[in-house]
């Protein structure tokens, strides 16, 4: 999974998330007369948004990315860690000095890698929320997909995937089927699926491999 889309799906969360700011919440994203009608369309073409996306925020990171120093950071962090550990579980002094002499070094390399990381999501960010708030609930029903068993793996409400049995059994919840998967979340899980796959087909993995 990206950050980013991880950020995406923080910002569709009710109580306190972008669409509570906005006026809406969780439970209301999506529309009574969707221009995309029925479950199965629904979910090809939501999961078609998802794939959209990260081609979007693949290119754009392979535009604004220079992957092969970003790899090379990464080499360059990681073998740093593993020499720290090393030689904090040996308790050889000489060798804390020296790792402890690359710290600074080390630590402006994470900072410009941070900063490579951020200015493509810096752009896609804002769009994306807004094309989530203003253009997909028009599109959609409020759920677009129902799994075979819940996905409401954490505890609480804060990241509910599906609706619950007493969702479905209220009238007037915009849930109609226990396991019913919500609009935002179907788009997540979608991008979280196809995400892998992109970044190796247009080379902007972060895996050194």
């Amino acid at each position: 999974m990206t950050a980013l889309s991880f950020l995406q799906s923080l910002f569709l969360q009710e109580g306190g998330g972008f669409l509570d700011f906005l006026g809406g919440d969780r439970g209301t994203f999506g529309s009574d007369d969707p221009i995309i009608v029925g479950m199965i369309a629904s979910a090809f073409a939501v999961a078609g948004f998802g794939i959209m996306l990260n081609l979007m925020n693949s290119a754009i990171r392979k535009k604004m990315v220079d992957m092969v120093k970003w790899r090379r950071i990464m080499k360059e962090t990681r073998a740093f860690n593993k020499e720290r550990m090393a030689a904090y579980r040996s308790h050889d002094k000489a060798q804390i000095d020296q790792v402890n002499k690359k710290s600074a070094y080390m630590n402006k390399l994470n900072m410009e890698m941070m900063q490579m990381n951020l200015r493509p999501m810096m752009i896609t960010f804002v769009p994306l929320i807004l094309i989530f708030y203003f253009v997909l609930p028009y599109l959609f029903s409020y759920t677009v997909a129902v799994s075979p068993v819940p996905l409401n793996v954490i505890p609480g409400d804060l990241f509910q995937l599906t609706c619950t049995a007493e969702q479905a059994a209220d009238p007037e919840h915009v849930c109609q089927t226990e396991n019913a998967v919500f609009l935002w979340a179907w788009y997540f899980l979608s991008s979280i699926a196809f995400s892998g796959i992109i970044m190796k087909i247009t080379k902007t993995t972060m895996d050194l491999h």
